[in-house]
């Protein structure tokens, strides 16, 4: 009878306390999260406002409505990210947001609404605005990039790529409103590549080609420009005295 006693009460006692956690946690989940409930790792780039001002979210809102995977593919699409995680925590109460920033390799202009806008491009090719971007490593920058579109990405990452294998020092990359690519490298200077991304990779390994071949033989003329829109017949054209 005795242990029967027992039994009954440390299960009235777990139930009791069940109930209770469980009414915590749905008071938990049903309060509002603020902007000062919103806790940020991985980058001291960006504020709680700016992850509130970059989603289409109403704060304040109740944790059990905040969309997380919404606010994660709205913050990696606003603010540049490589990658972005988005957690809803009740202990301690809020939003935990943890953010994987791009690298600058290049400055970039783009051209929106007639409007130039400055700023940078990452390994993938995408596009970093000025005020999302970690100035640390930004005195190092010696690449620029013109005409970026999204379309043209995979072709930047493709040359940013290729350039870690070849010994090829490009300062410029220009993309025409049409998509005519051009390439300026520091000894060979302008260099024209067209209109077929599918040859970018073929066309830089020649482009590194004619500059060992000119190192080697230490060729004294001085290039004008090289024509790689048929990269099977390159045109050099060099300056005259």
């Amino acid at each position: 009878m005795k242990n029967q006693k027992v039994i009954k009460n440390r299960s009235f006692f777990f139930l009791i306390s069940s109930l209770f956690l469980t009414s915590l946690l749905s008071i938990k989940t049903l309060r509002k999260v603020d902007t000062q409930d919103i806790r940020i790792s991985g980058s001291e780039l960006f504020s709680q406002n700016d992850v509130v001002n970059n989603s289409s979210l109403n704060f304040p809102i109740r944790l059990i409505f905040v969309k997380t995977n919404l606010l994660e593919k709205e913050l990696k699409q606003n603010l540049s990210l490589k990658n972005v995680s988005v957690n809803r925590e009740l202990f301690p109460f809020g939003l935990k947001v943890h953010i994987n920033s791009r690298i600058p390799i290049a400055y970039a202009e783009i051209i929106v609404n007639d409007k130039k806008i400055t700023g940078f491009i990452d390994m993938d090719g995408i596009f970093i605005k000025k005020q999302n971007a970690d100035e640390k490593n930004l005195n190092k920058l010696s690449m620029q990039v013109f005409g970026w579109k999204e379309k043209f990405k995979n072709t930047l990452s493709e040359i940013f790529i290729a350039l870690e294998n070849y010994e090829l020092e490009i300062v410029k990359i220009t993309f025409s409103p049409d998509g005519f690519l051009t390439i300026e490298e520091k000894d060979l200077r302008t260099i024209f590549l067209g209109f077929k991304p599918n040859l970018i990779n073929y066309q830089l390994q020649i482009i590194n080609n004619i500059k060992n071949e000119f190192k080697k033989n230490s060729f004294s003329i001085k290039i004008d420009n090289i024509d790689l829109t048929n990269p099977n017949k390159p045109k050099i054209k060099v300056f005259k005295p």
